[in-house]
């Protein structure tokens, strides 16, 4: 196994699918010469040249349309967004082409397209380029929507969305760019086959006491609850979700079937939130097994401040999650620590 960052599993896994299959291409504003607002796409125009990959205008409606249709017409394009903020100026590409055409045409063409995006606060970017707007593209059937939280996570998921024959919403939260972790030493090799069940959650952590789900970089944030609590005696069981459409429902509920308990943690708002489906299919699934309400951690509902201390005080923490999980516990009469 080998140590890595985030960033440099999704850009050695892009470039080990460009380099097995010559349909796939990228596609974005700066990814060339520039090699990419956040390094992704470093090296790859050097060494693939501009026919695969695009320097575009800034103009998001203009080049996802022109990549679905390469899609439609048998290449595999990789979008990538500079931020899925940017992505409202092609949504009506994303979800009233990408996502429709298989199903208008009777499946006489698909389109295997992925856009990779990151999202997130905590980077002090303001309001209007650090929403977790993913729930716009997790409610449209026809798009998947992927969202790894760890460095093996990337590469295997990256290498699923390539190859899968419908559009894909890559999602990679910025806060988790620099953070590391284990991968296969062959995770970059062009012929490497280990590519992720699109729609599968995770159970990462085996636990006995309550479930705590989330995904992309509150999975992450969930593992350190997670270890903080297993030294005061609390086992916490953490579900990683890892694909918002499909979900995979079965992993957590019975999960929480198991524990009878459940709080869920998320990057975007409460109301109407990603959680908000996670809770109802738990009330569905499981309600004979809980002990307590499903209790639910997000951002505060607020366009996300620049200033940093209350950046920081808007997004879901450690301490937050901790707090909801123990006042979970301590409402069934379980010990807390």
């Amino acid at each position: 196994m080998s140590v890595i960052t985030y960033r440099q599993a999704l850009r050695d896994t892009l470039r080990a699918e460009m380099v097995r299959d010559e349909n796939v291409l990228v596609i974005g504003e700066e990814i060339g010469v520039f090699e990419g607002s956040y390094k992704i796409t470093e090296g790859l125009l050097k060494e693939f040249g501009p026919r695969r990959v695009k320097d575009t205008p800034i103009a998001e409606e203009g080049f996802v349309g022109a990549a679905i249709g390469a899609a439609m017409l048998g290449l595999r394009p990789v979008v990538e967004l500079m931020t899925i903020n940017f992505s409202l100026i092609a949504i009506d590409q994303i979800i009233n082409h990408a996502a429709k055409i298989y199903g208008m045409f009777g499946g006489q063409t698909s389109v295997p397209l992925v856009i990779r995006t990151p999202g997130g606060g905590g980077q002090q970017l303001g309001a209007t380029h650090s929403q977790n707007i993913e729930l716009f593209y997790s409610f449209i059937p026809g798009l998947k929507v992927m969202a790894p939280s760890t460095p093996a996570e990337a590469s295997s998921m990256l290498r699923a969305a390539i190859r899968d024959d419908d559009p894909v919403l890559f999602l990679e939260n910025l806060g988790l760019y620099n953070s590391k972790g284990e991968v296969p030493d062959d995770y970059a090799e062009p012929k490497n086959d280990n590519v992720a069940t699109i729609g599968r959650a995770a159970v990462t952590r085996e636990g006995r006491d309550i479930t705590l789900i989330g995904y992309s970089r509150m999975a992450m944030v969930a593992g350190q609850v997670a270890e903080k609590l297993a030294d005061e005696g609390i086992s916490v069981e953490v579900v990683d979700l890892r694909s918002l459409r499909p979900l995979d429902r079965q992993t957590f509920v019975d999960s929480v079937k198991k524990t009878g308990a459940a709080v869920i943690c998320e990057d975007d708002w409460l109301t109407y939130g990603i959680g908000a489906e996670i809770a109802a299919s738990i009330q569905e699934g499981a309600f004979d097994y809980l002990d307590a309400p499903v209790r639910r951690v997000a951002m505060a509902e607020v366009p996300m401040p620049y200033a940093k201390p209350l950046e920081t005080a808007a997004l879901p923490s450690v301490e937050s999650i901790t707090t909801a999980i123990k006042e979970t516990l301590s409402a069934v009469g379980k010990r807390v620590g």
